[in-house]
């Protein structure tokens, strides 16, 4: 009876781990800014990105634009120092709005929609590398981890994302000044609940501060390549 029932949970584990691996939606993420006066057509495509089922779109504001006479309410300076994170990562020197990095990976210059879905589009067709599921009660989330395809010897950041679904910005000085915009999925927390060394499975636990939607990243160290993301559900 009870290797019925392990080989029962393993196989339950198995299933799961492969519907998650082959439901795994692409993460865009756009760093943008309300000083900014060529995001607007990038802010409309993350509208659109957020009806997907197959994308994770999350809207990164940026602070460093805030000097040239209007302060975004939504900017965060994690946001810059993630943009920045990933600009060396690149081996560029420069940081600039707007910008979509596509699964911590490429990266998008201004609202080129054809480059965006071309990729978009690759990633959803590539071989999964790993698989996570995340479930929430109340405001404590559960976290499961599971190996698809990893290299050896790599650590991951496990990270949850708090995004707003719809924030509003009546913009009354600045580049954007007399603008009424309405940007989606407006991140407003991130939180490390723990590292995976990537080689079985794990599961996490953390508590949320906000009611808000949530998701899960798992993310190589060091602001490197995405291997798996969800929903919180």
């Amino acid at each position: 009876m009870f290797r019925s029932t392990a080989a029962t949970a393993v196989v339950s584990l198995f299933l799961a781990a492969s519907v998650a691996a082959q439901e795994a939606p692409v993460v865009i993420e756009l760093f943008t800014s309300q000083g900014c006066s060529s995001c607007p057509p990038a802010d409309k495509i993350m509208h659109d990105l957020a009806k997907r089922d197959d994308v994770i779109g999350l809207a990164l504001h940026v602070d460093y634009w805030d000097y040239i006479g209007w302060k975004d309410e939504y900017a965060d300076p994690d946001h810059t120092r993630r943009q920045r994170a990933y600009a060396r990562q690149g081996g560029r020197s420069m940081i600039y709005t707007p910008q979509m990095v596509v699964n911590g990976q490429q990266d998008v210059v201004g609202a080129q929609t054809r480059e965006l879905d071309r990729l978009i589009d690759a990633h959803l067709k590539a071989a999964p590398k790993a698989s996570v599921l995340a479930v929430r009660s109340g405001n404590d989330v559960t976290v499961d981890v599971t190996p698809v395809e990893l290299p050896a010897g790599e650590t991951y950041d496990v990270r949850l994302v708090q995004y707003a679904p719809m924030r509003h910005a009546s913009i009354r000085s600045g580049e954007l000044a007399g603008h009424e915009l309405d940007y989606a999925n407006v991140v407003e927390s991130w939180q490390i609940v723990g590292q995976w060394n990537g080689a079985s499975p794990q599961r996490f636990s953390a508590e949320l501060t906000s009611d808000l939607p949530t998701v899960v990243l798992v993310q190589k160290a060091g602001h490197g390549p995405i291997v798996a993301a969800a929903h919180v559900k």
